[in-house]
């Protein structure tokens, strides 16, 4: 019989960690996470990435000035003392750095249920590190914009996300000007010109959805509006900054709305979008269909959407709807796992301690941490992660994953990985397998471990 217990750590979270115990009250524990705070120790801001990477940069330099000084052996050993560092560019060190930092987190984490939902939003609010500049930037739209938001409106975090330098350097706004500014009449960027990136992805993808009846001439619009909002080059590289000769001037119609132009038309403009019906109906669709199934019950959207309408789009009060739906529990695993979900699960539940190897995880099963190809971000749907070749290379990971561990006690891993969900079959043949590399491999393969 299904557990809401472990069906609340497993299908609203991440799992449960080796040694933990399942909520006694599963909503109350989800509801606590809601009202939770986020832990101190986040990542880097946006302002400071730029001044750390300096630092970086000349010890480096530094050290590579002592190096060159020193003759003979003692300059080859210095060499071969640190070839991992030998052209790494100070960003990349902080990218990987913040990587790191959100794999330990997540494997240690309290408040799971929240680091899903910020998972969730930073997917829906994709920025790559695809796009080279990106560098460290993902992890500094995750805690300056979108957990800040977890509970509050949804467009006080579209305002957030699309000011922020993450997401205006990834789709090009940084670069985007007006084609009757100031800057475009004074002729001094020859090749700059209206980029209708951003305005295309926060319609189609952010808020409206191509269910929302908009077409080219919004786009364009909406990407008029946008310009202006840019990123400093200067003395504060990677925060945000307001450029007047950059922006196109006159009125601007939007979905039939007309907007002034200047500096506060853009927030005016994107609140409008993310109060929008169907902007609630596609956020409706997206969250049900990560918690609740591929092809989500028109029910659970309706309740989801109308919960959007009633507050004014408040994405603490939806969250407490979802977790209050019926479809969310019943039946329990009916999702197939992402390569996220299925590594972290999986680090919880042996207690790992070395964030690589999740990160390793990760790369190997083809979801790379904050490098979806596209801005659409990652599927949340079983068909685009199940090919034979995918399913392949999940038995190769489960097995190489289990032989990196040291003694673990198989029933204690079992019991933090599915409890009472463990099926008859899948326990049977744990007891039967010729080692605990073998048995761990099956239990990570059984189809209710892929599962959530």
């Amino acid at each position: 019989m299904s557990d809401r217990r472990h069906i609340a750590a497993i299908r609203f979270g991440h799992g449960l960690r080796l040694g933990g115990s399942p909520p006694a009250d599963p909503l109350a524990w989800l509801d606590r996470q809601l009202a939770a705070t986020d832990p101190p120790g986040g990542a880097t801001s946006a302002q400071a990435v730029q001044a750390r990477a300096e630092t970086i940069a000349q010890r480096q330099a530094r050290d590579r000035a002592g190096a060159a000084a020193i003759q003979g052996g003692a300059a080859r050993a210095t060499d071969q003392a640190e070839p991992e560092a030998a052209g790494r560019t100070p960003l990349g060190i902080l990218a990987r750095a913040e990587l790191v930092r959100w794999a330990r987190q997540r494997l240690a984490s309290e408040t799971p249920f929240r680091d899903r939902l910020a998972d969730f939003w930073m997917n829906h609010f994709t920025v790559s590190r695809r796009n080279g500049p990106i560098g460290a930037l993902p992890a500094t739209l995750e805690h300056e914009a979108i957990r800040p938001h977890l509970t509050g409106t949804f467009a006080d975090m579209l305002v957030a996300v699309t000011r922020h330098p993450a997401m205006l350097i990834y789709l090009d706004n940084h670069v985007s000007v007006g084609p009757n500014s100031q800057v475009a009449r004074s002729g001094r960027r020859a090749r700059a010109g209206l980029n209708e990136n951003l305005a295309r992805e926060v319609l189609e993808l952010h808020s409206l959805s191509p269910a929302g009846g908009y077409g080219q001439a919004d786009v364009q619009e909406l990407a008029k509006i946008l310009t202006g909002w840019s990123v400093a080059a200067t003395e504060a590289p990677y925060s945000f900054t307001w450029r007047p000769m950059s922006h196109e001037p006159g009125d601007k119609t939007l979905l039939g709305r007309r907007f002034a132009e200047g500096p506060d038309t853009q927030e005016v403009a994107l609140r409008m979008l993310g109060t929008h019906p169907a902007t609630y109906r596609h956020l409706a669709v997206k969250l049900a269909r990560h918690f609740v199934a591929d092809d989500p019950p028109a029910s659970a959207v309706r309740v989801l959407q109308e919960t959007l309408r009633r507050t004014d789009g408040d994405l603490g009060a939806v969250t407490r709807a979802l977790i209050r739906l019926p479809e969310a529990w019943d039946p329990p695993l009916g999702k197939f796992r992402t390569p996220m979900d299925l590594v972290l699960a999986a680090g919880r539940a042996v207690a790992l301690d070395r964030p690589e190897l999740l990160l390793g995880g990760l790369t190997a099963l083809g979801q790379p941490l904050w490098s979806a190809p596209q801005p659409n971000g990652w599927p949340d749907q079983a068909d685009e992660w199940m090919g034979p070749e995918a399913l392949m290379r999940r038995v190769d990971w489960a097995y190489t994953f289990a032989g990196t561990l040291g003694r673990v006690d198989l029933a204690e891993v079992t019991q933090a990985a599915l409890g009472p969900l463990a099926r008859a079959e899948t326990v049977g043949a744990l007891r039967g397998a010729g080692s605990v590399r073998d048995a761990l491999t099956l239990l990570l393969t059984s189809t209710e471990f892929q599962h959530r």
